[in-house]
């Protein structure tokens, strides 16, 4: 279920809703509705051009108090970006350049970067499944809102690519290298988890997203972005009152002492050995092994490489240092083989240029950094 249908409509794409819904105080909120049901809203490079210019739009018009950005369907906010349409140009292009590659990464990338810098209030819903770029989309926004059927992963460690779309920053906010072990694992969080790792803001049961709508349209909207922060706060802060029985338990902070243990080591390999000699019958720790041991191993050593490089970059340099790695996968093989296998031929038997972590020699990685 949506926010609801808003009385103008700006925009209709196929793949993107833009409405712009007036307030009692006579202001203009923006609502962006990732609209591909069939694909778990995925990104493509139209729905990124699309929604990078209407908030660039909203963000210079001063009517606009507010934007809220959410996607169709009752499954997903976004699983990701279209990375079928990426394998394509890589197939074409498999050492580079690769057009196609360079104007997605960017252009996501810059979208990624304006959410984190927008001026305004801006309201992420990330119900359901949140990965990849979604969760791009979702970290920068200044109201990030879970509800209960929130599932948040970045697994790209399974695709041969690495937490991209600003994974560098956010990964390295979390305490305690936890941030390290979900990108090694791609293990998958909920609400609770997200809540706790400084992903996300609020808790809303699902069943109270229609009623956001209404409430922010009734706000006393200003002409002054910070009094419109804490307008959207208090919203949120009324329409969550008394949710905390229905958040899911809690799976990161409860094996945090043991996610810090398997972490501590000098080097990529020896923390690899660590995770994956977890003797544990924990179903979520079992599947973070899974993804680790069938994960690619050139894309471990990216992990490692910006979530202990990555903490002195700044925002600006983290897009800039990913978006030189993300080109690099593509000039890879190991980034095209991890889609055949996964969404291609879909036998799920990825063969990696290297058999393990171990193996990989500096001289492959460096390109990448």
């Amino acid at each position: 279920m949506s926010i609801g249908r808003a009385e103008k409509m700006v925009t209709v794409n196929q793949r993107i809703l833009f409405e712009e819904v007036e307030t009692y105080s006579n202001h203009v909120i923006g609502v962006a509705t990732l609209n591909a049901e069939a694909s778990l809203n995925a990104l493509t490079l139209e729905m990124i051009d699309s929604l990078s210019a209407r908030l660039e739009a909203w963000q210079a018009d001063e009517l606009v108090v507010c934007v809220v950005l959410q996607g169709a369907g009752e499954k997903a906010f976004c699983a990701g970006g279209d990375i079928v349409q990426l394998y394509q140009s890589m197939k074409a292009h498999p050492t580079g350049p690769n057009p196609y590659a360079e104007a997605f990464f960017s252009r996501e990338y810059q979208l990624d970067y304006l959410i984190h810098t927008y001026a305004k209030p801006l309201i992420c819903l990330g119900h359901g499944i949140v990965m990849g770029g979604g969760l791009g989309l979702m970290a920068g926004a200044s109201h990030r809102i879970v509800t209960e059927s929130s599932r948040i992963a970045m697994p790209e460690i399974t695709l041969g690519l690495f937490p991209d779309v600003g994974g560098s920053w956010f990964l390295n906010q979390m305490p305690e290298r936890i941030g390290l072990f979900l990108g090694l694992t791609g293990a998958s969080i909920n609400a609770t988890d997200a809540l706790y790792l400084g992903l996300a803001d609020h808790f809303l049961e699902s069943g109270k997203r229609s009623a956001l709508l209404p409430l922010l349209k009734e706000a006393d909207w200003t002409g002054v972005p910070d009094v419109n922060h804490m307008l959207v706060t208090m919203a949120l802060m009324q329409l969550s009152a008394g949710e905390t029985d229905k958040k899911p338990a809690a799976q990161v902070e409860a094996h945090q002492a043991l996610i810090r243990n398997v972490t501590r080591g000098r080097s990529l390999v020896k923390v690899c050995e660590q995770i994956l000699a977890l003797d544990t019958g924990d179903s979520w720790l079992r599947r973070a092994q899974q993804n680790l041991q069938r994960g690619c191993p050139v894309s471990a050593h990216l992990v490692w490489h910006q979530t202990r490089e990555g903490r002195y970059w700044s925002l600006e340099e983290v897009f800039e240092h990913e978006l030189r790695m993300a080109l690099q996968c593509t000039r890879h093989p190991d980034f095209a083989e991890g889609v055949r296998a996964l969404l291609i031929d879909k036998d799920n038997q990825p063969r990696w240029q290297y058999a393990s972590v171990a193996e990989v020699p500096e001289s492959w990685i460096e390109p990448y950094l």
